[in-house]
């Protein structure tokens, strides 16, 4: 049956275990959030690295998974070939859907929400050059989505006008006006997808990888586990108390977790 480790600074990372559940309902999946150093997007790389690397190695120790997804694009672009090459297990990542976008575009201008940092990469550069070279890309580094994300996962109220003004800095560039495909580029995103529906220009097509991710997890997980598995169902762990974490218990119910657990690189 094998089991998965899902990945990510915050509760981003739940959207992508959501497809995950979906595809893989029998597959036993633990949860780890990196909420001490919310959110990656302003972390530099310098800083940013080591700690996943270092986070990832524990989890991999005490949990044992046979597949992780590093279901964060901040931490996919910065780590993921650094994890590859320290760990032998396979990782699938999360990456900007440029490719994805690039296929559905007729304007030929494909925007993309994303973190500062995943914004600021070359990684994006490279992404645009080998699947969208015809394209223009209009990226937005967007500081304060995921906050609002994770007020919105949570239930709190979260205002039109903060949403719309990142939105206005996606459209407002040069070339904004033509985009007319938008690919979410950080996995708390999804959590916002109706109301960016709503407050951005009408007939836009959105881009959610998580289920993609999901299809390509279930690949990965079908030849690397063997056997059945015997460490029960999975735990949501967090490196610190997470932020009204009795609004947050009953949300986490829904994608199978019962408490929240707190994670230390070294056990006591």
């Amino acid at each position: 049956m094998g089991r998965l480790l899902a990945f990510d600074s915050g509760i981003g990372g739940l959207s992508v275990v959501g497809a995950l559940r979906a595809a893989l309902p029998a597959t036993p999946i633990d949860y780890l959030a990196d909420t001490a150093l919310f959110p990656y997007g302003e972390v530099p790389d310098e800083i940013l690295t080591p700690r996943i690397l270092s986070l990832i190695g524990a989890a991999l120790e005490r949990l044992r998974p046979d597949v992780v997804v590093v279901a964060c694009n901040t931490a996919s672009t910065v780590a993921l070939a650094a994890l590859r090459a320290r760990y032998d297990i396979p990782f699938v990542g999360c990456v900007p859907p440029i490719k994805w976008a690039a296929s559905l575009s007729r304007t030929r201008h494909i925007g993309l929400l994303a973190t500062a940092a995943t914004v600021r990469r070359p990684y994006l550069r490279d992404l645009q050059a080998r699947f969208a070279p015809d394209c223009t890309l209009v990226a937005h580094g967007a500081r304060g989505l995921a906050d609002l994300a994770e007020a919105a996962f949570r239930g709190d109220p979260v205002d039109d006008g903060a949403i719309a003004a990142e939105l206005g800095q996606l459209f407002g560039q040069p070339g904004g006006e033509q985009v007319d495909v938008v690919g979410l580029g950080c996995t708390h995103y999804p959590f916002l997808l109706d109301r960016l529906r709503a407050l951005g220009p009408p007939d836009l097509v959105w881009l959610d990888p998580a289920p993609a991710v999901a299809r390509q997890t279930a690949t990965v997980l079908a030849a690397t586990a063997g056997g059945a598995d015997a460490g029960g169902a999975g735990s949501a762990w967090f490196t610190s108390v997470p932020a009204q974490e009795a609004r947050l218990l009953p949300r986490l119910a829904r994608f199978g977790f019962d408490a929240i657990r707190l994670f230390a690189e070294q056990p006591a």
